[in-house]
């Protein structure tokens, strides 16, 4: 099974609008409420997939029961979240139809005490235990110490299992450091890390921060791959419009299939890219069309590129 870690999860709302105007009323077209948080939309996508998967992190109050209940059904996915006093957090994405856009809004994260950090520490090592892989993906709650991230990678790694890291600022920072298989930032963290904004330079140097390959989300301009068997780049033609939630996560589901099947790296980029814009265009937060994914896939040009 595949582990994910969503230390931060979230009731992920979203709303479809005809267009959004300020400062006015709207009608909302159409709603719809999916379990969230990066590595919960991971989880998901993985168990569409295919893969057998299992959540932990954190939920907690009404807003983390819905979010169990709504994980309960899912064919393939496993709930090993650790409950919380505090509230999970929600999301709004209003998306608005006309123009192909959408707008977020995100509650802080959940207070998590000592005592809980200690019961989900004891989770993840039991669960470690016949994973093949582990994603540690999102944002640190409040409560929880920034070197959480560099402490669990090095767990997956004493215990042989291949990690990914999908986070940013200091907590990547340090969690580089302590030399995951994979990391996945996005432009804007690759930034933040290492202080360049040429993408194939920065996502050279994150590589000999720590990671065995970084893999770097470009947004239209597709992804940037520094892997130990050279570096190469996937792009769409064109690039899909619609809400980007989640299409960040699609991509680190696809390298962890990537990973668990050994696929050569450019069948990976390609599956990765084509699931990504999958997710932009489906209606919600966090899904994707396998139909879109199938058709946009033989679309995206792989290319290696001069070191």
């Amino acid at each position: 099974m595949i582990l994910t870690v969503t230390l931060s999860t979230a009731l992920d709302l979203t709303y479809e609008v005809p267009a959004l105007v300020p400062r006015t009323s709207h009608r909302v077209a159409r709603g719809a409420e999916r379990p969230g948080g990066k590595g919960v939309n991971v989880a998901r996508v993985l168990a569409a997939l295919g893969h057998e998967t299992v959540v932990t992190g954190f939920a907690g109050g009404p807003t983390g029961d819905r979010l169990r209940e709504l994980l309960a059904p899912v064919p393939g996915l496993t709930d090993a979240l650790v409950a919380t006093e505090a509230t999970t957090r929600r999301t709004l994405a209003v998306v608005d139809t006309g123009a192909g856009e959408a707008t977020r809004f995100d509650e802080p994260g959940a207070d998590v005490t000592a005592a809980e950090w200690t019961a989900f520490r004891e989770r993840y090592a039991e669960l470690l235990d016949g994973a093949a892989a582990v994603a540690l993906c999102g944002d640190l709650p409040p409560g929880v110490h920034v070197g959480a991230y560099a402490e669990l990678v090095r767990a997956a790694r004493a215990a042989g299992v291949p990690v990914l890291l999908d986070t940013g600022g200091e907590p990547l920072r340090r969690g580089i450091a302590a030399r995951p298989d994979l990391v996945k930032p996005d432009a804007g963290e690759l930034a933040g890390l290492t202080g360049s904004r040429e993408p194939r330079r920065a996502t050279q140097d994150a590589r000999r921060r720590g990671a065995h390959t970084v893999v770097t989300s470009l947004g239209a301009d597709g992804l940037l791959a520094a892997t130990p068997d050279g570096l190469w780049s996937a792009v769409l033609p064109d690039p899909v419009r619609g809400d980007p939630t989640g299409a960040g996560d699609s991509v680190v589901a696809a390298l962890l299939a990537g990973l668990v099947d050994d696929t050569p790296w450019p069948e990976r980029l390609a599956h990765a890219a084509a699931l990504a814009a999958a997710t932009v265009a489906a209606p919600a937060a966090g899904e994707y069309d396998p139909k879109r994914h199938a058709d946009l896939l033989p679309q995206v040009r792989v290319t290696e590129e001069s070191a």
